[in-house]
């Protein structure tokens, strides 16, 4: 994309951005955020529109990250195998002993990359018709009933919320503390992430944060989702994953397996890709008005983030795979 040599190097990467937002379908007056790191320098933020408070976007505003929230929990868990407190190895039974028998055959490692054949029936929509709140007890709950995995543990990679759900109620078991507690001060007290927490309610967001529709609040449940952030700050996290700054990188980058070794293209919450010769961690999130991505290029310095707040996944992901072609480029 040409540029101005005259402009500085922040103002065309700016620039470059925002005209990869339009080629993306986005408007002026789109709820949009894009932050954007390149080579170490200090990130740009792009704003738009508002959101449905009826406030300006901006780059301090709180919004409900959904998926995201995957790699704090994942962070989180290989603080503790990095401690000797977890083992991936140790059974959803020896940590969940109230689930039925087929928590024997689920191992920590099958809830981390998608493959523990979890049942299905538990999202969010069922629980809504149930007239059931999205929070980890309800999520549990509705657990205890199923007498059957849909696949056996290991032979298949099928996304899974709730096995992240069960994932925070591990750490909490393991360390006797509550998810919030624990993250706030292993992982965003740290990284200086100052607008960054874990919300369980009962309120449906944290305060100082936009609301979401009030139809569908953002759910209440911990592991899967529950974090709550600002683009500034998921630049910060996908910083200190680049420099190791927890000691937990190498980990978390390790890309999943099938029980027969089959290698997996997913890692602990992060999309393993590869793009031009370079290493990209990639992840998603989705909500009733709200699509994200957060995108990092391995060994490079480089990141960004979207939100936006609207139901169209395909558009936030179309720009995030542009923004990967122009930075490798």
């Amino acid at each position: 994309m040409p540029s101005n040599p005259d402009r500085t190097p922040a103002t065309r990467l700016r620039d470059r951005t925002a005209a990869l937002t339009r080629m993306a379908g986005y408007g002026a007056h789109d709820p949009l955020m894009v932050g954007v790191q390149q080579d170490s320098a200090p990130p740009v933020f792009l704003t738009s529109g508002r959101t449905a408070a009826g406030e300006p976007f901006a780059a301090g505003t709180i919004v409900y990250t959904a998926s995201l929230s995957k790699q704090i929990t994942a962070a989180c868990a290989a603080l503790l195998v990095r401690q000797g407190r977890l083992d991936t190895e140790s059974t959803l039974a020896q940590w969940m002993p109230e689930l039925p028998t087929w928590a024997g055959t689920v191992r920590l490692r099958h809830l981390i990359s998608h493959t523990s054949g979890l049942p299905e029936g538990v999202e969010f929509d069922d629980l809504h018709r149930a007239k059931l709140d999205r929070t980890t007890a309800g999520v549990v709950r509705a657990l205890l009933p199923l007498d059957h995995l849909v696949s056996a543990p290991g032979t298949e990679y099928r996304y899974c919320n709730v096995g992240y759900v069960c994932l925070a109620v591990i750490i909490e078991r393991a360390t006797g503390r509550p998810l919030p507690d624990f993250a706030r001060e292993h992982v965003f007290a740290p990284l200086g992430m100052a607008d960054s927490r874990y919300w369980s309610g009962p309120a449906p967001h944290p305060p100082g944060a936009t609301p979401l529709d009030p139809h569908y609040p953002a759910p209440l449940s911990l592991g899967d989702g529950g974090v709550w952030s600002t683009a500034p700050d998921l630049i910060r996290w996908n910083q200190a994953l680049e420099r190791d700054e927890l000691g937990v990188s190498a980990l978390l980058q390790t890309p999943g397996h099938l029980d027969d070794g089959t290698r997996l293209d997913y890692a602990w919450a992060l999309g393993v890709r590869e793009h031009a010769g370079r290493r990209i961690y990639r992840h998603g999130g989705r909500w009733a008005g709200l699509s994200t991505q957060l995108v990092r290029l391995a060994d490079q310095c480089s990141s960004f983030v979207i939100i936006a707040l609207d139901d169209d996944e395909a558009r936030t992901a179309t720009l995030a795979t542009a923004m990967i072609e122009e930075l490798t480029t």
